[in-house]
């Protein structure tokens, strides 16, 4: 077993403090590769920010469970290189099995999601309860969910959400003891989050979706007030990357995000922790199609991935700096 303290990583317990406490949410980007890692850690030192590495089942199958232990112990030493030693937590996304939380944590993980939404309500408690125990014997936070968010992200799939219900919340996180709490309050999985007859438009014909129901977080913040509350499903889908992408031979229809003051809104209540993964997928492939198109005799890896870093970082930044608000909080 390998403790998370031996890899310079932290838990998530005192940041989500700090972050409720200042009004911020702390980001939670998803990576599988070593650029998207290098784009993370540079933009959140650059800009001061503490993080939480993010990674789902399926990236942990890409990028193997070793090399991503060796990776997030590089991230601490690399923040450290780059001149800041800002606070990184190694968290599972949307764990579905004890098994595959207890392993993570044997790894080095310092938090963990186990996602038992998709259960009925009695066995979301007990699965959950069962990973609170093991985790918080070895100082690891854990994250809950209840509600169910549609949409498409690597293992989990979900055609239609349910909205989390106020009066389970209480009961749950009392009967399980997790560290916070996943909610479903509109926000959805993928670049297609809403429909375009979902939408109405703008002066200008952009479409604009329908906003979070956040009667449904006033109500929960009010149940369980100072309790850490997480957003999933929320990239804006930067429709610069997306006119990108389809520019250059790409074919991405209905892709609409949440926008971001919307989540600037959000990160200013008990909301302290706001999950982005398909925004860096965008930004990356964005720069990548381009490189491709301008120059089709390309074939060094290093001459498109570079680009495609930079502009993860870019994207990054203005996310700590302008969506979230955790820039300068480390």
């Amino acid at each position: 077993m390998v403790s998370y303290k031996e890899l310079g990583l932290v838990n998530s317990k005192e940041l989500f403090k700090k972050a409720i406490k200042g009004k911020y949410a702390i980001p939670a980007f998803n990576f599988n590769n070593m650029e998207q890692l290098q784009a993370i850690i540079a933009a959140c030192v650059e800009t001061k920010s503490p993080v939480i590495l993010q990674v789902s089942s399926g990236a942990r199958k890409y990028a193997n469970q070793t090399l991503l232990r060796y990776m997030a112990q590089g991230a601490v030493e690399y923040a450290k290189e780059l001149g800041y030693a800002i606070p990184i937590v190694l968290h599972l996304d949307h764990g579905d099995s004890f098994e595959l939380c207890k392993d993570c944590i044997n790894m080095g993980f310092s938090s963990v999601m186990i996602d038992g939404s998709h259960l009925p309500y009695e066995e979301n408690i007990a699965l959950t309860k069962k990973v609170v125990e093991y985790a918080h014997k070895h100082d690891v936070t854990v994250e809950g969910e209840l509600g169910i968010l549609a949409g498409v992200e690597d293992d989990v799939m979900a055609e239609h959400h349910t909205y989390t219900r106020p009066d389970e919340v209480v009961d749950f996180v009392t009967r399980t003891g997790v560290d916070s709490l996943a909610i479903s309050i509109g926000t959805s999985h993928g670049a297609n989050k809403f429909t375009p007859e979902q939408c109405t438009r703008d002066k200008n014909g952009v479409l604009i979706p329908p906003p979070l129901r956040f009667d449904i977080l006033e109500e929960i913040e009010k149940r369980i007030p100072g309790f850490p509350i997480v957003l999933h499903g929320s990239s804006s889908v930067p429709q610069e990357y997306v006119k990108t992408i389809n520019k250059y031979g790409g074919n991405l229809k209905d892709s609409i995000g949440i926008p971001e003051d919307q989540l600037r809104h959000a990160a200013q209540s008990a909301v302290c922790k706001i999950n982005i993964d398909s925004d860096g997928r965008l930004a990356m492939t964005a720069a990548v199609r381009e490189v491709f198109a301008k120059n089709p005799a390309e074939f060094d890896p290093r001459k498109y991935l570079g680009p495609a870093r930079e502009e993860l970082k870019k994207l990054y930044m203005h996310k700590t700096k302008y969506v979230l608000g955790s820039a300068g909080k480390a």
